[in-house]
Parts: C-alpha cells; sequence; structure tokens
C-alpha cells in the first residue's frame, strides 16, 4: 500500500501529543478538586464517570481523528486494471488504379465511404488506425479511440502511383506489434482495402504469413470489377485507357494465409464483419485503487460510536 499525500502522515506525530495533554488535564482537574470535597463526593464535584469508563469515549475519538488522518493521506493499493486492446488497422491502397470509376464514384470514394460508416459503427472500445499507400506507405493514424482524426486523413486521399502491398503490411505490423514474438497478443487485425495488384516492394502473402504467426488477422477487399478501366494521358497529348481488374486470386491468398477473410464489395456489412470475428479481449496493466472511503467510513462510525458512548455516561458528547 502505498499514499498520495503521504506528508499528512506527520500528523500522526501529534496523537501521542494529545494523550499526554489529555492525561494531564484528567489529573490537574482532579487535583484541582482534591481540597473542596472528600473523597466520597468527588465523583460529583468532577462532574462525570469514575474510573476508566470516562475515558472510553474520549479515546473512541482520538481513533476517529487517526483514521481521518490517514484518509488525508489518501492510500492506494496496486491492481491489475481491466482495459479493452484490441486494435484494427485500416490499410487503404491510394494507388492510379483506385481512380477508376467502375465503383460509383470512384474506387477511391467509395473506400472513403465504406470506411467512415466502419468508424461510427465499431465499438468504441476497439482502436482503429489507417495507413494508405501506392509505391510508399504513409500512416494517417496509429490505433486510436478519435474516430474523426482517422475520418480526416482518410479524406484527403486520391489516388496516383502505384502499389506496393507488402510494404503497407509491414507497415502495419510493426503498429499492432512493435515488439515482434515478444508483443503482449491483444486481439488485432488489419483490413486491406485494395484492387490487390502487388506490383513492387516486399511480397504480401510472406508478410501475411508474418501476421498470422503473431495473431494479427489480415482481412481483404477485393475493390473495382473486371471491366474496371483507366484513362491517363500520354506525354504527347493524347489518352490511354487500359483494363485494371481486380486481383481477387492475390488479395484472398493474403486473407487465406493470415487466418483472416476476403470479399470482393466494399459495402459496410464485409467491414463490420472483421469487428465481429475479432470481438474485443479484455487485458489488463498496472494501475492504483484508491482505498480513502475505508478510512473515512471507519471514522465517521468510530465518531458516532463515541458520541453515543459519551451521551450513555456523561450525559453529554463531548
Amino acid at each position: 500500500m502505498s499514499f498520495v499525500a503521504p506528508w499528512f502522515l506527520l500528523a500522526l506525530l501529534l496523537v501521542p501529543a494529545a494523550v499526554l495533554l489529555y492525561v494531564w488535564w484528567e489529573r490537574r482537574r482532579t487535583r484541582g478538586a482534591e481540597p473542596w470535597a472528600s473523597a466520597a463526593l468527588m465523583p460529583s464535584v468532577t462532574k462525570g464517570t469514575t474510573g476508566w469508563h470516562r475515558h472510553v469515549a474520549p479515546a473512541i475519538y482520538l481513533l476517529a481523528a487517526v483514521a481521518l488522518i490517514v484518509a488525508l493521506a489518501r492510500p492506494q493499493h496496486d491492481v491489475q486494471k481491466k482495459i479493452e486492446q484490441a486494435s484494427v488497422m485500416l490499410v487503404t491502397d491510394r494507388s492510379g488504379s483506385m481512380r477508376s470509376e467502375d465503383v460509383a464514384p470512384s474506387r477511391m470514394e467509395a473506400v472513403k465511404s465504406a470506411a467512415t460508416e466502419f468508424l461510427d459503427q465499431v465499438p468504441s472500445q476497439i482502436q482503429v488506425g489507417a495507413i494508405a499507400f501506392n509505391q510508399r506507405t504513409q500512416l494517417l493514424a496509429s490505433p486510436t479511440t478519435d474516430r474523426d482524426r482517422v475520418k480526416r486523413q482518410l479524406a484527403t486521399l486520391t489516388g496516383a502511383g502505384s502499389t506496393a502491398t507488402g510494404d503497407a503490411l509491414a507497415a502495419a505490423l510493426a503498429i499492432l506489434r512493435p515488439q515482434g514474438d515478444a508483443s503482449p497478443r491483444t486481439p488485432a487485425a488489419v483490413i486491406l482495402l485494395s484492387d490487390g495488384k502487388n506490383v513492387r516492394g516486399r511480397d504480401p502473402v510472406r508478410l501475411a504469413r508474418r501476421a498470422g504467426r503473431l495473431g494479427v488477422r489480415v482481412f481483404t477487399i477485393a475493390l473495382g470489377t473486371d471491366t474496371g478501366t483507366l484513362t491517363s494521358t500520354r506525354k504527347d497529348g493524347t489518352t490511354k485507357t487500359e483494363t485494371v481488374p481486380p486481383d481477387r486470386r492475390a488479395m484472398a491468398q493474403i486473407a487465406e494465409a493470415s487466418g483472416g477473410t476476403t470479399a470482393d464489395a466494399v459495402t459496410t456489412d464485409a467491414l463490420k464483419k472483421v469487428y465481429a470475428d475479432l470481438g474485443s479481449e479484455v487485458a489488463e496493466r498496472p494501475g492504483k485503487d484508491q482505498l480513502t472511503s475505508i478510512p473515512v467510513g471507519i471514522a465517521l462510525v468510530l465518531l458516532v460510536a463515541g458520541a453515543g458512548v459519551a451521551l450513555r455516561l456523561t450525559g453529554r458528547i463531548v
């Protein structure tokens, strides 16, 4: 046990002084009455009960004062406090193919809309972070319960560049399991929203297997349709249109390697399935519990008891 304000305990040094003062006062009072009355009349002259009984109420009051001093010092003890620690990382593709309009109004806007609704519905105790990637990986928000912050970051995304899915998964794992195998195994998951066409960087399937070993499942959602196209402008001013279908097979392999599941539509039902499967686990962390109410309660009981004893023996509460 420890105390938040231990300096109040110095007041306990006054307790012996109070006892000595009480003894001195009792002796002085008794001696002052002796010249004026015989031994038979002493009880009526000194106004109170005789013998040790008259000291019971003051002793109880003194114990109450000790309890109040301890309460002022605010005692506390170490406990393991339960917390909800489940975390989800939204890993969103922002490569050029995400500009395709085969999903209205575009793949990118469909992802933003679904992610926003997901953030509105995911249980409040689950922390959500976000990563965006093309050929580079960008941390938008570390896992947090501040949903508005994540929404603001997702709203800024636009499609450009190529795709390095494996690098993005590695970044998500570094956040969810910062100490690798030594990290606590609290529930964690990655939601990978991409058209699945990895063209550079680390092997995403290998990263997904590592995620599975670390207890992090990757849930993949393949974006777009087989008829999706992307139109770009060449340097000579002419336009080029190419087909950009989603690589559903690659996305399924990533999910399977980690123990997650895959879907081929950006819907809130698909996203909600992630936190339904993930659930939430109660973990513990060291904390402090205040015990102030205990000595306060003891002091109140003693004060009432002392007053009752005093009234019974002397007709007064002091």
